[in-house]
């Protein structure tokens, strides 16, 4: 009798605690995840972040400019910029007595301060306050005298909702005011945007997430015939995603990391997905071992499953643990501190599946079907069965049509460009249609400058004539609408020059300028004595995309790295994990293939997301890993009883297609409500599509194929032996054998299997 590995034995020990005592584990996930869920908001107003330029290291032009902005001219990093454009309602110039009454007003609502609404009933001290007396300055005055700008400055994230809120009001509380004195107002900027295209969005969020609940509730009634099975198992996913909330903001405080304001949203939608898929293989495997031993207690078949499926989640959660912490090496702090939150998300979520969800299974037992009459009965040979003797009789033709069907999009990659900008240039929104009108008689730069900081090193002063050289240098850059005058700070140690570029600061041509000749032109021009930066949003997104490019030289080989380790490790062979990771490879090709090809070639955008290949490189090779381990292990298992190797896999196929089909659905399902969200179409329509062609295609056919065709030999060198027993034509639906009998299938490479 061989001993289990520790790992199982922990494994093993969790889930049986929790089987024996499963009405403790659900009071202590319940009580955890009503009190983490109700402090989320307080604690992620904590650790997140709002200047890209933060997750840049000081070593980078734009953060070093940043640094000077707040240590020298006072500017307040979590402070957010809304350009209000004031004009007349008429049309008419603006004369002397208009811009004294836009003085008056704007004055008036400087001294205002602005209430955040409130949109629940939650305790005051459970929800930040983000009420505020915005700071507003003149701007500029339009040459044609058409319209005044007003700079008003906010405080706080612009993706948080009680920002969003005092923004609102705020707006509200000027187009009133102003339009009482003739005046019509619109607002840009950043904030503005954000606000316009969330409302615009609203509706079609609202949809998509009850679209998604209902899809789950669906395929959940329609592959169990069970309302229980349906509902409950989302309220315990619920309970689970509000403690690794809990859990990610508490590690973020402890570490001293900040996140990314959009973090918190990708982090529920990615364990919505796959708390759903490890329930589905827990709730799968639990049918098929009601069915196989109905003689046997529901609790005590919980136990026996949710110990060998838990070492299959284990493996496939590590997978994506490992591949998301090695951006914990990336150089830009976005990637750098989205790695390790995720990671820590599906650790409270593999704590989860393997404690809360077998508790469940153990207190609802066979009334978890309820009112399904399934039990009762095996079912017949239906489509799993027949698809997976195709898939073993004819291996090569599925091969091949597999790798032609990714192929296809994967020639996309050619010519593919990546997009560093923060905004929608293509949005129909308030706010673009003010930066439009500013736009037409004023730089485009005018309401998001990029600025010069200078420093004096020599132990002197700065004075206006001294920086005459470099301010007139930058006047004669080709595609410089306008330089503004120098201002000095206090002790007359720093200098800023803002430029107004003429081209959109989110643009393509704002970054090569502000990271060509702009610094080309400070580098020449710099007085002795001194140092000198290049700040603002198109220098910073110049700097992040060198970050972006050095990070996924290293990131990538390394999580590839890791994950095939670990499927060395699991599978015990060293062909098995070059075929699995050649086929997420070319699946991953597939996806960003196809994401080129329609937002940059048919959508006409200037590129994809520059985050893209590395957050869909993560998710679809780590959780399509995570596929191929659970199809690859009940491979294994299939191949230690008796009979042919192509026998085996079509039995695995036949088992398997159910929960992996469904699984991949709902997690595709979810993935695809972040096109909701205003700036992840690219994200959504990548990860969608990435999960379905790693399921359906990669998971459920290359995959099998390709063990079909290579047999036994796969597993070179520790070959799964056949046991001796029953007959092979028992195999498909024979008990599963005892731990105290069958060792081998408790084995490490055999166990948890589904």
């Amino acid at each position: 009798m061989q001993a289990r590995p520790p790992e199982d034995t922990v494994i093993r020990a969790l889930t049986g605690y929790s089987t024996r005592h499963p009405w403790k584990v659900i009071a202590l996930w319940t009580v955890l995840g009503v009190v983490l869920s109700a402090l989320a908001p307080t604690l992620i107003d904590r650790v997140t972040q709002n200047q890209t330029g933060d997750f840049l290291p000081r070593s980078y032009d734009s953060a070093a400019a940043l640094e000077i902005a707040e240590k020298q001219f006072g500017v307040n990093p979590d402070a957010t910029t809304v350009t209000m454009l004031v004009a007349r309602s008429d049309g008419k110039a603006l004369g002397a007595a208009d811009r004294k009454r836009i003085e008056a007003e704007a004055a008036k609502l400087a001294q205002r301060r602005v209430i955040m609404p409130r949109e629940d009933d939650r305790p005051t001290f459970l929800v930040p306050d983000h009420s505020q007396t915005p700071r507003i300055a003149p701007a500029m005055v339009a040459p044609d005298r058409s319209f005044e700008l007003l700079s008003v400055e906010l405080i706080g994230n612009r993706t948080d909702k009680g920002v969003q809120g005092v923004y609102r009001a705020f707006r509200d509380a000027a187009r009133t005011q102003f339009s009482e004195a003739g005046m019509r107002t619109g607002f840009t900027g950043s904030l503005a945007d954000t606000v316009d295209t969330t409302d615009s969005h609203e509706t079609a969020a609202k949809v998509g997430g009850a679209l998604l609940m209902g899809l789950i509730l669906l395929i959940n009634v329609l592959v169990f015939r069970s309302v229980l099975a349906a509902l409950l198992p989302l309220v315990a996913i619920a309970m689970i995603i509000g403690v690794a909330g809990g859990a990610v903001t508490g590690a973020a405080i402890l570490t001293g990391r900040k996140l990314d304001a959009g973090t918190p949203d990708l982090i529920s939608v990615v364990l919505l997905g796959i708390g759903i898929d490890y329930l589905l293989f827990l709730l799968f495997r639990f049918r098929e071992q009601l069915r196989a031993r109905p003689e046997r207690s529901a609790r005590e078949a919980a136990g026996q499953v949710s110990g060998r499926v838990g070492t299959a989640i284990t493996s496939a959660a590590l997978t994506i643990v490992a591949a998301f912490a090695t951006l914990g090496v990336a150089t830009f702090g976005q990637f750098r501190s989205l790695g390790p939150a995720i990671a820590v998300a599906v650790l409270v979520m593999l704590l989860g599946s393997l404690t809360l969800l077998p508790a469940l299974l153990a207190a609802a037992g066979r009334n978890m079907f309820w009112p399904s009459k399934a039990l009762g009965h095996e079912p017949g040979e239906g489509r799993a069965a027949r698809f997976g003797a195709l898939v073993a009789r004819r291996p090569l033709t599925m091969v091949l049509a597999s790798v032609a069907l990714l192929a296809a999009p994967a020639a996309g990659l050619m010519g593919i460009r990546m997009d560093y900008g923060q905004g929608n240039a293509a949005a129909k929104t308030p706010a673009a249609a003010t930066a439009t009108e500013i736009s037409r008689v004023l730089p485009a730069g005018v309401s998001d400058p990029t600025s010069v900081f200078v420093t004096a090193t020599d132990g002197g002063t700065l004075t206006i004539d001294r920086l005459n050289g470099l301010s007139h240098a930058l006047t004669q850059v080709k595609g410089m609408g306008q330089v503004a005058g120098t201002v000095l700070n206090k002790d007359h140690r720093a200098a800023r020059i803002d430029l107004y570029p003429t081209a959109d600061p989110q643009s393509r041509q704002a970054r090569d300028l502000a990271s060509g000749p702009v610094r080309a032109a400070v580098a020449q021009h710099t007085p002795a004595g001194t140092t000198a930066h290049v700040g603002g949003t198109a220098a910073i997104s110049a700097d992040v995309s060198t970050a972006v490019d050095h990070d996924l030289k290293i990131v990538l080989p390394v999580a590839a790295a890791l994950i095939a380790l670990i499927l060395l490790l699991l599978l015990r062979s060293l062909f098995a994990p070059v075929i699995l990771m050649l086929s997420v490879g070319l699946g991953f090709a597939a996806t960003l293939g196809a994401a080129t090809l329609l937002f940059q070639h048919v959508l006409g955008r200037p590129g994809v997301n520059f985050s893209l290949p590395l957050v869909l490189f993560l998710f679809v090779v780590a959780l399509g890993t995570d596929y191929n381990i659970l199809i690859s292990d009940r491979i294994r298992e299939e191949m230690q009883r008796p009979g042919p190797a192509r026998a085996a896999v079509a039995r695995a196929v036949q088992h398997t297609t159910p929960a992996i089909a469904t699984a991949g659905l709902v997690l595709a399902g979810s993935f695809a409500t972040l096109a909701t969200t205003p700036g992840n179409e690219q994200i959504a329509f990548a990860m969608t599509l990435g999960i379905l062609l790693s399921a359906l295609v990669l998971s459920l056919v290359l995959v099998p194929a390709l063990i079909a065709l290579l047999g036994r030999s796969i597993w070179w060198p520790v070959r799964p032996r056949p046991t001796q027993g029953s007959h092979p034509q028992h195999r498909a639906h024979a008990p599963a054998p005892e731990p105290e009998r069958v060792m081998m299938a408790d084995r490490p490479n055999g166990s948890g299997n589904l």
